[in-house]
């Protein structure tokens, strides 16, 4: 047999374990989109049982990423539709008008005299005076420059809600002196007509603010001190969307310190 007629060598060398290594990682990335399915699955089912509030906050969300509406997840930009303040939120306004007052340079010196409560007829911002007068001048309608920092900022947070205002002046028990045919009636009416021509100067709408009550000394906020400086104060109450024009016969509960339901909104005598 000659070196032509041998048969040709075939080597056959088999690789170790492992032959699958370049696609092992398929899988993850399959696993991946099943979890990503799975977690929009649920968003779904959860926003599907959500209310309407929360529904409408998180499209105002997507609406407005960059939180540049008056208030975070409530103003829905490009809809004409803004949220209203209800039982359920106005805490959320409270603290978003404390933030506001707080940029305020001389707030410091003056959060001592601004209260917020929320009462029955909704948030209730109490501006009250000192000894020496802090928002109004003594005896006169004319308000501070403190005042008018603070309401202009008051203004610029509740200008794009659809809520009502109401804005109340009162007066402590002490006579006013300066003129005869001029009482605490009339100064009191005056100076929340005052607060509200500033507000609506700064943004509120004229349609925003419905009622102007003025109480003379007949509602103090420290009922065993009548005369005490704390009585003379401006009230700016947001009230809760579709709540009723008066309060019922009864009366909301107040909280300590708070006036009762205006009794009438007329000048005495």
């Amino acid at each position: 047999m000659t070196g032509q007629d041998s048969p040709p060598i075939i080597i056959i060398k088999k690789k170790s374990g492992h032959g699958g290594g370049h696609h092992g990682g398929a899988w993850k990335v399959a696993y991946a989109d099943f979890v990503t399915a799975m977690m929009a699955l649920f968003i779904v089912l959860w926003l599907m049982n959500s209310n309407e509030k929360i529904r409408k906050a998180i499209s105002a969300y997507f609406r407005d990423p960059s939180g540049s509406g008056k208030m975070a997840g409530s103003a829905t930009t490009g809809t004409g539709e803004t949220l209203s303040v209800s039982k359920d939120n106005m805490d959320n306004l409270k603290n978003d008008l404390e933030q506001a007052f707080k940029k305020s340079p001389e707030f410091d010196k003056l959060k001592d005299y601004v209260q917020m409560s929320v009462t029955g007829e909704g948030l209730r911002v109490e501006f009250m005076e000192s000894e020496h007068g802090t928002f109004f001048e003594s005896g006169s309608p004319e308000p501070t420059g403190a005042a008018r920092e603070l309401l202009t900022r008051l203004a610029a947070q509740l200008r794009d809600l659809p809520n009502d205002v109401m804005i109340e002046g009162h007066t402590d028990s002490k006579p006013y002196s300066g003129r005869a045919d001029y009482s605490n009636w009339e100064l009191s009416t005056d100076r929340a007509n005052a607060a509200r021509r500033l507000m609506q100067s700064s943004g509120i709408r004229v349609g925003q603010i419905i009622q102007v009550r003025g109480f003379a000394d007949q509602n103090p906020r420290d009922r065993d001190h009548p005369d005490a400086a704390a009585n003379r104060r401006v009230s700016v109450i947001v009230r809760y969307q579709n709540a009723p024009a008066q309060p019922d016969e009864e009366g909301e509960p107040s909280q300590e310190g708070q006036p009762e339901p205006a009794k009438s909104s007329a000048k005495k005598g």
